[in-house]
């Protein structure tokens, strides 16, 4: 369970002590085994509650109960965040302070969200960053050019590069694949069973080259291969964290002399990018990628339809200016 922020301190009003005491703890619990929504997302939520209940001790006028929070309660602390965090941020913020209201009406103890009639500033619109084809392959070469330089042995080259390949080839989430195991992949079909946000699942192709790399890898290198071992390990047998992969890909973006503000996220971003590049549906896409809303997936095509501008801008002879 996440961390549900600093210490009590005993100079804090008893209303502080009581909203994380009483309040907090059951619906993390609830966010983890209910919902199971993803260690990240949980932590955010906290740290959204957290910051507003602060934010009411700090103002001094607040008398401790959930029911007397109301809208402008949370307007003043959109303002005062704002000044501090970015629009994405304070959405975010919004969100897991909506769901913990919701949670608590559920229990009956609120009869209406304090949220409700919210308005927040607009997210700048950002296109998601993506690597081109061409540097996807320089970075999945990594790995077996340090293998052959023997800068790397057998086990860790493989393992790295099996990660990436199913980053890139199957478009999970980083979470989805420190989490994989034996029994979720059927070799048979070629494909991995993922449960991703929000528990919802589905059904991912691992891609021919992936696929290959994941049998060597447990042909050779895995220890066990029962239907709950994990499936990306370290060393010792234990399964490798996201921290642990995201640290892994800096070392060949790196050598690949690629950005290093790239993410195992930005490698998702290609994943669909490359798709829809080469003709995918754009329902297929979210599908594949396991995302709840269309909208959500559109973002791509918005990719798709600025190089194809920047491309008709360079190339042809009257889309200059008159």
């Amino acid at each position: 369970m996440a961390a549900t922020g600093k210490a009590i301190d005993s100079n804090e009003p008893a209303e502080a002590a009581r909203w994380k005491t009483e309040w907090l703890p059951p619906f993390l619990k609830y966010l983890a085994h209910e919902r199971q929504l993803s260690e990240y997302t949980t932590r955010n939520y906290s740290t959204a509650i957290d910051r507003f209940f602060r934010h009411l001790v700090k103002g001094g006028s607040w008398d401790g109960e959930l029911a007397s929070i109301v809208l402008r309660d949370a307007r003043d602390f959109v303002i005062e965040e704002q000044r501090r965090v970015g629009r994405v941020t304070l959405r975010n913020y919004a969100s897991g302070l909506k769901t913990f209201f919701k949670y608590w009406i559920r229990q009956g103890v609120l009869d209406r969200n304090p949220l409700d009639g919210l308005i927040l500033p607009k997210p700048a619109k950002k296109l998601p960053i993506f690597l081109t084809e061409k540097q996807v392959v320089s970075l999945l070469d990594g790995p077996i050019k340090l293998l052959e330089s023997e800068e790397l042995e057998p086990f860790q080259a493989w393992r790295d590069r099996l990660i990436l390949e199913l980053l890139y080839g199957a478009g999970f989430r980083v979470s989805e694949l420190v989490g994989l195991r034996y029994g979720d992949v059927s070799f048979d079909e070629g494909v991995a069973r993922i449960v991703g946000k929000g528990g919802k699942s589905r059904t991912c192709p691992l891609g021919r080259m992936a696929l290959a790399v994941l049998e060597k890898w447990k042909g050779e290198f895995a220890p066990s291969t029962k239907f709950d071992d994990f499936v990306i390990i370290g060393k010792q047998g234990r399964n490798c964290s996201a921290r642990q992969v995201q640290l892994m890909l800096k070392r060949y973006l790196r050598l690949a002399e690629l950005p290093m503000d790239i993410t195992p996220h930005k490698i998702r971003h290609s994943y669909a990018t490359h798709l829809l590049d080469n003709g995918a549906d754009l329902r297929l896409v979210q599908e594949l990628l396991g995302h709840s809303k269309l909208s959500t997936t559109q973002i791509y095509t918005h990719v798709n339809l600025g190089r194809l501008k920047a491309v008709y801008n360079q190339a042809h002879p009257r889309a200059g200016e008159p």
